[in-house]
Protein backbone atom coordinates (compact mmCIF):
# COMPACT_ATOMS: atom_id res chain seq x y z
CA UNK A 1 0.00 0.00 0.00
CA UNK A 2 2.96 2.34 1.02
CA UNK A 3 4.58 1.45 -2.26
CA UNK A 4 1.52 2.48 -4.36
CA UNK A 5 0.91 5.92 -2.57
CA UNK A 6 4.56 6.40 -3.16
CA UNK A 7 4.31 5.72 -6.77
CA UNK A 8 1.16 7.56 -7.18
CA UNK A 9 3.04 10.41 -5.68
CA UNK A 10 5.91 10.11 -7.78
CA UNK A 11 4.05 10.47 -10.98
CA UNK A 12 1.83 13.04 -9.82
CA UNK A 13 5.03 15.06 -9.46
CA UNK A 14 6.27 14.06 -12.62
CA UNK A 15 3.15 15.18 -14.45
CA UNK A 16 3.23 18.58 -12.59
CA UNK A 17 7.05 19.32 -13.68
CA UNK A 18 6.12 18.55 -17.87
CA UNK A 19 2.81 20.74 -17.01
CA UNK A 20 4.66 23.96 -15.08
CA UNK A 21 7.87 23.35 -18.10
CA UNK A 22 5.23 23.38 -20.79
CA UNK A 23 3.48 26.27 -19.33
CA UNK A 24 7.05 28.18 -18.73
CA UNK A 25 7.80 27.56 -22.56
CA UNK A 26 4.42 28.81 -23.76
CA UNK A 27 4.97 32.09 -21.43
CA UNK A 28 8.44 32.45 -23.23
CA UNK A 29 6.94 32.50 -26.73
CA UNK A 30 4.26 35.17 -25.51
CA UNK A 31 6.61 37.34 -24.01
CA UNK A 32 9.28 37.19 -27.24
CA UNK A 33 6.46 37.52 -29.40
CA UNK A 34 5.26 40.44 -27.40
CA UNK A 35 8.80 41.93 -27.83
CA UNK A 36 8.59 41.40 -31.55
CA UNK A 37 11.37 38.44 -31.30
CA UNK A 38 11.24 37.94 -35.11
CA UNK A 39 13.21 34.83 -34.69
CA UNK A 40 10.50 33.61 -33.10
CA UNK A 41 7.18 34.68 -34.73
CA UNK A 42 8.85 33.39 -37.90
CA UNK A 43 9.06 29.87 -35.97
CA UNK A 44 5.77 30.13 -34.95
CA UNK A 45 4.37 31.05 -38.57
CA UNK A 46 6.06 28.52 -40.52
CA UNK A 47 5.51 25.88 -37.60
CA UNK A 48 1.56 27.23 -38.50
CA UNK A 49 1.73 27.11 -42.24
CA UNK A 50 2.70 23.46 -42.06
CA UNK A 51 0.70 22.56 -39.75
CA UNK A 52 -2.02 23.57 -42.20
CA UNK A 53 -0.57 21.55 -45.06
CA UNK A 54 -1.46 18.53 -43.18
CA UNK A 55 -4.47 19.38 -41.38
CA UNK A 56 -7.61 17.93 -41.90
CA UNK A 57 -10.27 20.19 -44.19
CA UNK A 58 -13.16 21.70 -41.63
CA UNK A 59 -16.62 20.55 -42.51
CA UNK A 60 -17.55 24.09 -43.67
CA UNK A 61 -14.97 25.10 -45.64
CA UNK A 62 -14.74 23.80 -49.54
CA UNK A 63 -12.06 21.53 -50.73
CA UNK A 64 -11.08 23.52 -53.61
CA UNK A 65 -10.73 26.57 -50.92
CA UNK A 66 -8.80 24.05 -48.78
CA UNK A 67 -6.60 23.35 -50.87
CA UNK A 68 -5.55 26.93 -52.18
CA UNK A 69 -5.30 27.91 -48.38
CA UNK A 70 -2.94 24.71 -47.46
CA UNK A 71 -0.78 25.59 -50.48
CA UNK A 72 -0.26 29.40 -48.94
CA UNK A 73 3.58 30.16 -49.26
CA UNK A 74 5.16 32.94 -47.05
CA UNK A 75 6.49 36.00 -49.41
CA UNK A 76 7.18 38.33 -46.04
CA UNK A 77 6.94 38.71 -42.97
CA UNK A 78 7.75 42.10 -40.30
CA UNK A 79 6.74 43.03 -36.54
CA UNK A 80 3.88 44.67 -38.52
CA UNK A 81 2.73 42.39 -41.27
CA UNK A 82 2.70 39.15 -42.44
CA UNK A 83 2.31 38.11 -46.77
CA UNK A 84 1.52 34.85 -48.03
CA UNK A 85 0.82 33.37 -51.89
CA UNK A 86 -1.60 31.10 -52.85
CA UNK A 87 -2.98 29.50 -55.97
CA UNK A 88 -6.45 29.20 -57.38
CA UNK A 89 -8.01 27.87 -60.29
CA UNK A 90 -11.69 27.80 -62.15
CA UNK A 91 -13.41 24.78 -61.28
CA UNK A 92 -14.97 22.43 -64.39
CA UNK A 93 -17.19 20.60 -64.29
CA UNK A 94 -18.09 17.10 -66.89
CA UNK A 95 -21.86 17.94 -67.92
CA UNK A 96 -23.28 15.97 -70.79
CA UNK A 97 -19.98 15.29 -72.00
CA UNK A 98 -18.87 18.98 -72.11
CA UNK A 99 -16.87 20.93 -69.40
CA UNK A 100 -18.47 24.02 -68.08
CA UNK A 101 -17.06 26.62 -65.49
CA UNK A 102 -19.11 26.15 -62.42
CA UNK A 103 -16.58 28.38 -60.24
CA UNK A 104 -15.18 31.46 -62.58
CA UNK A 105 -11.48 32.33 -61.61
CA UNK A 106 -12.38 35.42 -59.80
CA UNK A 107 -14.50 33.86 -57.38
CA UNK A 108 -12.33 31.34 -56.69
CA UNK A 109 -9.61 33.45 -56.03
CA UNK A 110 -11.42 36.03 -53.66
CA UNK A 111 -12.79 32.66 -51.62
CA UNK A 112 -9.10 31.40 -50.89
CA UNK A 113 -7.78 34.80 -50.32
CA UNK A 114 -10.74 35.40 -47.40
CA UNK A 115 -10.14 32.43 -46.22
CA UNK A 116 -6.54 32.98 -45.82
CA UNK A 117 -6.54 35.85 -44.72
CA UNK A 118 -9.10 34.93 -41.57
CA UNK A 119 -6.50 32.10 -40.64
CA UNK A 120 -3.80 34.59 -40.69
CA UNK A 121 -5.22 37.43 -38.48
CA UNK A 122 -6.86 34.83 -36.30
CA UNK A 123 -5.14 31.25 -36.32
CA UNK A 124 -1.74 31.72 -36.00
CA UNK A 125 -1.06 30.41 -31.92
CA UNK A 126 0.01 33.85 -30.11
CA UNK A 127 1.02 36.04 -32.99
CA UNK A 128 -1.16 39.09 -33.63
CA UNK A 129 0.48 41.29 -36.43
CA UNK A 130 -1.19 43.99 -37.61
CA UNK A 131 -1.48 43.65 -40.73
CA UNK A 132 -1.99 40.23 -43.24
CA UNK A 133 -2.24 40.17 -47.00
CA UNK A 134 -3.37 37.55 -49.67
CA UNK A 135 -1.43 37.78 -53.60
CA UNK A 136 -3.75 35.28 -55.48
CA UNK A 137 -1.97 33.97 -58.71
CA UNK A 138 -2.72 31.70 -61.38
CA UNK A 139 -1.13 31.14 -64.87
CA UNK A 140 -0.81 32.82 -67.91
CA UNK A 141 0.35 31.92 -71.31
CA UNK A 142 3.66 34.02 -71.68
CA UNK A 143 4.36 35.57 -75.61
CA UNK A 144 6.42 32.28 -76.03
CA UNK A 145 3.44 30.18 -75.04
CA UNK A 146 4.94 28.82 -71.92
CA UNK A 147 2.61 29.21 -68.29
CA UNK A 148 3.28 32.53 -66.22
CA UNK A 149 2.66 32.88 -62.63
CA UNK A 150 0.75 35.99 -62.21
CA UNK A 151 -0.62 37.85 -59.63
CA UNK A 152 -4.58 38.41 -60.47
CA UNK A 153 -5.95 39.75 -56.54
CA UNK A 154 -4.28 41.44 -54.06
CA UNK A 155 -5.94 42.16 -50.49
CA UNK A 156 -5.26 43.21 -47.32
CA UNK A 157 -6.78 43.52 -44.07
CA UNK A 158 -5.39 45.64 -41.18
CA UNK A 159 -6.51 43.86 -37.43
CA UNK A 160 -8.76 46.91 -37.10
CA UNK A 161 -10.46 46.63 -40.46
CA UNK A 162 -10.95 42.89 -39.91
CA UNK A 163 -13.09 43.72 -36.51
CA UNK A 164 -15.59 44.72 -38.46
CA UNK A 165 -16.01 41.90 -41.04
CA UNK A 166 -18.47 39.03 -40.39
CA UNK A 167 -16.30 36.16 -41.72
CA UNK A 168 -19.29 33.77 -40.85
CA UNK A 169 -22.28 35.63 -42.78
CA UNK A 170 -19.88 37.36 -45.01
CA UNK A 171 -19.55 36.24 -48.90
CA UNK A 172 -16.07 36.43 -50.01
CA UNK A 173 -16.51 38.89 -52.62
CA UNK A 174 -18.20 41.21 -49.73
CA UNK A 175 -15.49 40.61 -47.87
CA UNK A 176 -12.72 41.60 -50.96
CA UNK A 177 -14.93 44.61 -51.62
CA UNK A 178 -15.05 45.79 -47.91
CA UNK A 179 -11.42 45.17 -47.56
CA UNK A 180 -10.96 47.25 -51.16
CA UNK A 181 -8.70 44.10 -52.60
CA UNK A 182 -7.03 45.01 -55.85
CA UNK A 183 -7.83 43.43 -59.37
CA UNK A 184 -8.53 43.55 -62.61
CA UNK A 185 -11.10 41.97 -65.25
CA UNK A 186 -11.00 42.39 -69.23
CA UNK A 187 -13.85 43.68 -71.73
CA UNK A 188 -15.29 39.53 -70.64
CA UNK A 189 -14.95 39.98 -67.24
CA UNK A 190 -11.98 37.83 -66.94
CA UNK A 191 -8.63 38.48 -64.32
CA UNK A 192 -5.99 40.29 -65.69
CA UNK A 193 -2.74 40.79 -64.12
CA UNK A 194 -1.92 42.77 -62.01
CA UNK A 195 1.42 44.58 -60.34
CA UNK A 196 2.39 43.97 -57.00
CA UNK A 197 2.55 46.31 -54.56
CA UNK A 198 5.46 46.44 -51.75
CA UNK A 199 3.37 47.00 -48.83
CA UNK A 200 -0.35 46.42 -47.67
CA UNK A 201 -3.15 48.83 -49.42
CA UNK A 202 -6.81 48.47 -48.27
CA UNK A 203 -9.16 49.42 -45.66
CA UNK A 204 -7.02 51.05 -43.05
CA UNK A 205 -9.85 51.50 -40.15
CA UNK A 206 -13.23 49.94 -39.17
CA UNK A 207 -15.70 51.45 -40.92
CA UNK A 208 -19.02 51.16 -42.79
CA UNK A 209 -20.02 47.73 -44.60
Amino acid sequence: MEWAVLGITVLFLFFSWVIVQGTRAQLAYRRAIAAGDMDVIREVVEQTLEQWRSMKRPKEVPPNVWRGVQGMELVSLGPDHIRVGVSAEGQFRLVEGRWQEVTGLLDEAMAVAAKGLEMLLYDIPNVRLPWATVDVYTAFRGPDGQPQRQCILSVSASRQAARNVDWDAWTPAQIISYLEGRYRLDEQGRPLPIEVDDGPTGRREAGAA
